[in-house]
């Protein structure tokens, strides 16, 4: 059970909309949940569900103008971050939060070389003054890049796809935060490159004792990293459970089909499990449950009006009229 001494950050009722010409787009809309320190949260759903934006919403980096956060809190060790000065918030941000971001072939500048762009966090913050080449060699040698003397001169254009996203995490636990977000950390890297980076943030992890919120739409990725998954569907979370629980007990619709979707190596079928319909426009949506109109099983309360959150067991929790009263 999560107590307060445990809880690194506290997601209370977040809001976060776009105001479009078209409409109020509400792309987080009342999401709740927690990360404790030193475990690792995937945040796994559909494309366009709202995951990146709850990430950037923990930054307070939402796109302006049109972005805003209009409601809820974020607890950062007790603290409230909507409360925060924009310089409060440029001296948590790269220091004790941290973002991997998705491409790092545009996360990396082309145009100046490695070592000048691991250094920038670190002479923000005020890290290893005097000595920020040795921490830079350091810090390439603990992402496994190598020969880091002689790459640290280099520029990113003669690197790897791999390599990028080593240092773009080099960059990230640079001065060594609470908190570490990987925004699609393996997209765009073939299998094995994929294993190496995954195998890198379990290092880190353990040698930071870093929390990690993994945002993803790769259910096999979360389940070789993750503690526990977080699954979101239409800005909203729907299931919450340990990672174990959830690839075994799926309580929503939606996850079931999630899972049921994904390969299996040695299961031969003539095609695989797909979901029917398309994601609802988050300019008007349903009173109800946003996965109502895709739901195989839905009923007709499920239209009118959104579920509350049921508790299945221990850390296993799903909004869903299935195992609500109505």
């Amino acid at each position: 059970m999560n107590t307060d001494n445990q809880k690194l950050l506290e997601l209370r009722g977040l809001r976060t909309y776009f105001f479009t010409r078209q409409g109020v787009v509400k792309a987080v809309d009342d999401v709740s949940f927690t990360v404790e320190k030193g475990e690792v949260i995937g945040l796994v759903g559909e494309s366009g569900c709202g995951k990146s934006i709850t990430s950037l919403s923990i930054l307070r980096m939402v796109p302006e103008p049109a972005g805003k956060i209009v409601g809820g809190k974020i607890l950062f060790k007790n603290e409230n971050l909507l409360e925060k000065s924009e310089e409060e918030m440029r001296q948590i941000r790269g220091n004790r939060i941290s973002m991997i971001l998705q491409d790092p072939m545009v996360a990396l500048n082309q145009l100046l070389k490695i070592g000048y762009q691991l250094s920038e966090p670190l002479k923000y913050h005020g890290k290893a003054m005097g000595q920020i080449r040795e921490k830079c060699i350091e810090l390439l040698k603990k992402v496994r890049v190598s020969s880091p003397e002689t790459r640290i001169s280099e520029y990113p254009f003669q690197f790897s796809g791999g390599m990028c996203q080593r240092v773009v995490i080099g960059m990230g636990v640079s001065c060594e935060p609470d908190l570490l977000i990987a925004d699609e950390p393996t997209t765009a890297l073939d299998v094995t490159i994929q294993a190496q980076i995954l195998r890198l943030l379990k290092r880190v992890k353990a040698e930071f004792n870093a929390s990690i919120i993994i945002i993803t739409h790769d259910l096999a990725l979360a389940a070789q990293i993750c503690t526990r998954v977080l699954v979101m569907y239409a800005g909203k979370i729907i299931e919450k459970a340990p990672v174990k629980v959830f690839y075994e007990n799926s309580a929503h619709p939606y996850s079931n089909g999630l899972i049921r979707s994904v390969p299996v190596v040695g299961r031969r079928v003539e095609r695989l499990y797909s979901i029917e319909g398309q994601p609802p426009s988050l300019l008007n949506p349903t009173a109800g449950c946003r996965f109502a109109p895709r739901c195989q099983k839905a009923k007709r309360i499920c239209n009118l009006q959104y579920p509350p959150e049921v508790i299945l067991g221990d850390g296993h929790k799903v909004a869903c009229w299935l195992y609500a009263e109505e």
